[in-house]
């Protein structure tokens, strides 16, 4: 067992707990998972997720390293002094996040974080990419480069432990590992500095972190080269 950081709370409340099914966003039609709701029953949390929330892209959303998504409620000040009042800032759920509460962020939420919350126990994975389905979700043709580059993220868990959640369930810090790696920091390397070849060394080497953003590090270790990020943020090639 790792100790507790006395810099994170140990005890945060849900504010929101979302789900939703696969439905058709913007004139295009394009389906995704994204247009979540917030619900008062209890869910069951596997390994892959919540029962009842899917995803449309399985290559890159959901799956064991990507379970659950959650995102700091507090950055809706931030995005709506941005962009202004839009529809989707009406519920916790404007980029589609699972788990909605304040006080976490990126800044001290940490890779390998383990959290007890209702009859589960999941554990940070990694920090979301955010992709071309935030543009069309907000209307705003740039909104996935601006999440990525304002590093207003949200992050995913894996799970280790299924079991029943509610929306009046409390998130409870029961290990952290590696304080310092936070997905801020994390962030910054993969999208600020992005050659600093010995912090990618580091975040290669981070057995906490899901094997894609490994290997990620590991692959930029090795090419010297930035990967491209084009068809993610806008959905062309």
């Amino acid at each position: 067992m790792c100790p507790l950081a006395s810099v994170l709370k140990q005890m945060v409340k849900l504010l929101a707990l979302s789900i939703g099914p696969i439905t058709t966003i913007g004139s295009a039609n394009l389906k995704s998972g994204i247009d979540k709701k917030p619900v008062d029953r209890p869910l069951l949390l596997t390994k892959t997720g919540f029962i009842g929330d899917e995803q449309a892209d399985k290559k890159h959303h959901g799956g064991p390293e990507k379970a659950v998504h959650h995102y700091d409620f507090d950055h809706y000040a931030f995005w709506k002094k941005e962009l202004g009042h839009k529809e989707v800032f009406d519920t916790p759920t404007a980029f589609g996040e699972n788990l909605s509460t304040s006080s976490l962020s990126e800044k001290n939420i940490a890779v390998g974080d383990i959290f007890r919350l209702g009859k589960a126990i999941i554990e940070v994975s990694q920090g979301r990419q955010p992709c071309f389905r935030l543009n069309v979700r907000f209307g705003v043709p740039d909104m996935a480069l601006r999440t990525q580059n304002s590093g207003r993220t949200g992050w995913y868990y894996r799970v280790l432990q299924e079991g029943e959640v509610s929306a009046s369930d409390e998130l409870e810090l029961i290990e952290r590992c590696h304080e310092m790696w936070t997905i801020h920091r994390i962030w910054k390397a993969f999208y600020v500095t992005k050659n600093d070849y010995e912090e990618l060394s580091h975040i290669a080497s981070l057995n906490e972190l899901s094997p894609s953003w490994r290997l990620l590090a590991q692959k930029r270790l090795d090419s010297h080269e930035i990967e491209d990020w084009t068809k993610r943020l806008n959905g062309v090639a």
